[in-house]
């Protein structure tokens, strides 16, 4: 497998180090792109020499990750956010996907730190995925880099995009879904309450269901933040 992996990130100075750390011993295995959103921090000066490629992107997660795959060498596209971290052995993992003819995939999630509550929440958030075949941002999309080119990317919108995506993707054939989970960081339901961010995850999906378009999505979000 020859895999490019594409992290965007924007002020993300605090974190970036350690994001980058454990995936220094594959570099060469894979393809390292961190794609930078205009930081304000020391963001890129710490990633450029934990990175087989810089990029510099106008702001947006969809654009940069965008900018990420066309500079990618890789056949096999995967996309992570810096607060997640990968399982150990992934690389085998994404090799039994590719082997098995899946076309794009996932992993299952967990919240670290945790608590029951929000074990919960990453139990239901996997079973929800394995149902509708849609995944989200922190589960670690993965795909064949001629698919994501033939589907033309992620939409280029301020929010939902990998939902949209999986959306675009379960046409062509349902996800793999790898069951050893990654860790991603459960901070934004810490620091704004977890049943409170479960009702705004909730309601940001009917509206998004029901036709809201995205840019209004993504102002109530940051209001609601």
């Amino acid at each position: 497998m020859k895999l490019s992996i594409v992290m965007p990130v924007r002020n993300e100075a605090a974190g970036i180090v350690q994001a980058l750390l454990p995936l220094q011993e594959l570099r060469g295995a894979l393809e390292l792109i961190v794609v930078d959103g205009q930081s304000q921090d020391a963001t890129r000066l710490l990633a450029q020499p934990l990175a087989d490629q810089l990029l510099e992107s106008s702001p947006g997660r969809a654009r940069q990750m965008n900018t990420g795959a066309a500079a990618a060498q890789g056949d096999w596209l995967l996309f992570l956010h810096a607060d997640t971290r990968l399982p150990d052995g992934f690389i085998s993992l994404l090799q039994e996907a590719q082997d098995s003819g899946a076309d794009w995939g996932r992993f299952d999630v967990q919240l670290e730190p945790s608590s029951a509550l929000l074990r919960l929440v990453a139990r239901m958030i996997n079973l929800r995925s394995r149902l509708t075949g849609v995944c989200t941002g922190d589960q670690a999309l993965f795909l064949r880099r001629r698919l994501f080119e033939q589907l033309g990317g992620y939409a280029e919108i301020p929010l939902m995009e990998d939902v949209e995506l999986s959306k675009r993707l379960r046409r062509v054939s349902r996800p793999f879904c790898i069951a050893t989970p990654l860790t991603t960081s459960s901070r934004r339901w810490q620091q704004h309450g977890t049943l409170r961010t479960i009702l705004l995850m909730w309601q940001l999906r009917l509206l998004y269901w029901l036709g809201v378009a995205p840019e209004r999505l993504a102002e109530s979000y940051r209001s609601t933040r």
